[in-house]
């Protein structure tokens, strides 16, 4: 393929994941009006349409997604290849963006990267707090992170945290006023603050689970949040019951502003792991964030 070929396909994968001429033009520092002709020579070319132009927007042909999700990930490649050359002969440096979630972050994250960030200045770090557990690919990052190892096919999986057990606590107040539930399908009567996902709305399904018999409990209740925290807040406040990361609540039971019911229901379950495209060329900065994430089971 003819080099100013691979330069107008290149240039077609910008445009077509940022969808806008202007925001493409300013990504790859070029004139709009070259990037329209850029374009206009690549469709010439192949004899099809792969944009479809209004004069707000732009939307892809089926022909135009079909190539974006068939040679997309060949490019990222190609463009991950070329920079881990250069970091051969480089020093550790550039943008390392994860797509995680705030708990993630505070529990695991964070505390394993800070001294990282400061060992080496000239790696830049995101973390994207997102419960809408986004595609990396799409979204353009270079990481994301999940609890237990349920990850796609086509990603590399490292394990970074511990195990996580869940609480279902409530305030003692609120449990002035309420009984003690005694097995899961008790919560149905009680109020409870529940978590919604981003991603396509659904509520998040209390899991349980003792003697190997796992049971999920869909709840209700008069208040729902789409972060943990704020779940967790509004239990030591009194408005229901939460369930959230045991480790986040141990402060607030230790003092007595919380309590803690169904612990015979609350296991342990498997923590946190960073994902990866397996064909993704990686940076020396990223290779340093995996490693420093990196779990390591005690004997």
């Amino acid at each position: 393929m003819a080099r100013e070929n691979l330069n107008d396909l290149m240039t077609f994968i910008v445009v077509a994941r940022e969808k806008s001429f202007t925001k493409a033009a300013a990504q790859l520092g070029i004139s709009q009006s070259a990037l329209s002709h850029s374009m206009r020579t690549l469709e010439s070319r192949l004899g099809m349409k792969l944009l479809t132009r209004t004069t707000r927007s732009i939307a892809l042909t089926d022909i135009g997604q079909s190539m974006l999700d068939d040679l997309g990930p060949y490019i990222d490649g190609i463009q991950g290849r070329l920079q881990s050359l250069k970091d051969l002969n480089s020093k550790a440096a550039g943008t390392v963006r994860i797509s995680t979630s705030d708990y993630a972050i505070s529990s695991v994250i964070w505390p394993k990267l800070e001294p990282l960030l400061r060992d080496y200045p000239d790696i830049n770090l995101e973390l994207i707090d997102d419960y809408a557990l986004t595609d990396i690919v799409s979204g353009r990052f270079d990481a994301g992170t999940r609890l237990g190892e349920q990850i796609s096919n086509g990603m590399i999986s490292v394990r970074i945290g511990p195990d996580v057990r869940f609480a279902v606590v409530g305030s003692p107040d609120y449990f002035s006023r309420n009984p003690y539930p005694q097995h899961p399908h008790d919560l149905i009567d009680h109020n409870c603050i529940n978590l919604r996902f981003p991603t396509h709305g659904n509520l998040y399904v209390w899991e349980f689970e003792k003697e190997e018999k796992c049971l999920n409990v869909k709840v209700s209740g008069q208040l729902v949040f789409s972060r943990i925290y704020q779940n967790l807040q509004a239990a030591v406040e009194g408005y229901g019951l939460a369930h959230v990361p045991r480790d986040i609540a141990e402060k607030h039971i230790a003092r007595g502003e919380l309590i803690s019911v169904l612990e015979d229901w609350c296991p342990y379950w498997e923590g946190y792991y960073i994902y990866y495209p397996e064909n993704r060329n990686l940076s020396k900065a990223f290779q340093l964030v995996v490693d420093a994430l990196r779990h390591y089971k005690h004997p």
